[in-house]
């Protein structure tokens, strides 16, 4: 079984060396792009209704206008307890915290994981975002891993999460490639840890505020052959590319071979800079050797696009929440 996936195109590396290949050929500076605000959103309806292919690439920018956000009033509602504790600044921080045990780590984890994988944002970006492609041919490439686009209704053989799922395990070491399904997991540790349900069964800090930081030393998460369960989250050499994430790839290296000369939409949104080699650069790199493709970037004062491709190109400063919400007004 292995042997075949290996035999497949890995998408994630070829479009990454695509990327890394051209971003050195657009010396001449970038560009805001051209035109007003609302010019660019009229525009950027008619390229979505008259490509052939549409591809998404989505990174932390699209759930953070969701409202999953990871610092703020949300943070500390769900967190208080560490934050009086360990002065944690923000979930992603907390992350990599040096708590002092595993059972404080996991009770953590536990917590950052259902806030952010098993409920549904505040905001309905998403599926903003699904009213504007679900009739196109489209496929979705994010470095998300809170699984928010399947929760919207996206199509699971269109959706490649390149840097993990915070709804999986993986073995501590990544020796054995393959991933298990945490939610049984999840909800046990947070009623472990004192949270109930309110009346539309979504997990709440309780009135008197009484929760633990820690869960039950017998609790703490384990893979099925045995041994120590690590998240399936890109941050070092152990991360597992299973099998899933293998097919995933292929079918995001399939998508863009057929779609190559045809008229391509590439909608990049929330995108930072942190991750650049794996949407932005990529995008920009298959618009250019396209003449037929748009290259279109949703970001909050982060929209921009190398000058060699400004003329093909849609850059929408400001809110995606509200960008969405007005492309899917008549």
């Amino acid at each position: 079984m292995r042997e075949y996936f290996v035999k497949k195109e890995n998408g994630y590396t070829s479009s990454i060396q695509k990327g890394l290949s051209a971003v050195r050929s657009f010396r001449s500076g970038l560009s805001y792009g051209t035109g007003t605000r609302e010019e660019n959103i009229e525009r950027l309806k008619r390229e979505l209704a008259s490509s052939d292919a549409v591809v998404i690439g989505a990174g932390a920018g699209l759930s953070t206008a969701a409202g999953l956000t990871y610092s703020g009033e949300r943070f500390e509602r769900y967190f208080f307890d560490f934050v009086e504790r360990f002065h944690i600044p923000d979930m992603y921080s907390g992350g990599f915290w040096p708590f002092p045990d595993e059972e404080t780590r996991w009770a953590w984890w536990a917590r950052h994981i259902y806030f952010n994988r098993y409920i549904d944002p505040p905001k309905p970006v998403y599926k903003d975002l699904l009213a504007l492609v679900k009739d196109k041919n489209y496929f979705v490439i994010t470095t998300n891993v809170d699984h928010q686009f399947q929760r919207a209704g996206f199509d699971k053989k269109r959706l490649f999460y390149t840097q993990g799922d915070y709804g999986l395990f993986q073995s501590a070491s990544g020796r054995i490639k393959k991933t298990w399904d945490n939610e049984a997991w999840v909800m046990l540790a947070m009623e472990a840890q004192g949270f109930v349900r309110d009346d539309s069964g979504v997990f709440q800090v309780p009135q008197d505020r009484k929760i633990s930081m820690r869960i039950p030393h017998d609790l703490l998460p384990e893979i099925p052959e045995g041994g120590k369960a690590a998240m399936n989250l890109r941050s070092d050499d152990t991360f597992v590319e299973d099998a899933g994430w293998q097919e995933a790839s292929a079918n995001y290296a399939a998508f863009l071979r057929e779609a190559a000369d045809k008229r391509v939409l590439f909608l990049e949104i929330g995108a930072g800079a942190n991750t650049p080699v794996i949407i932005k650069y990529p995008f920009w790199a298959m618009t250019a050797e396209n003449p037929n493709a748009t290259y279109a970037c949703l970001n909050f004062n982060a929209a921009v696009c190398p000058k060699q491709i400004e003329d093909r190109s849609i850059c929408i400063d400001g809110d995606s929440a509200e960008v969405l919400r007005e492309l899917n007004m008549d």
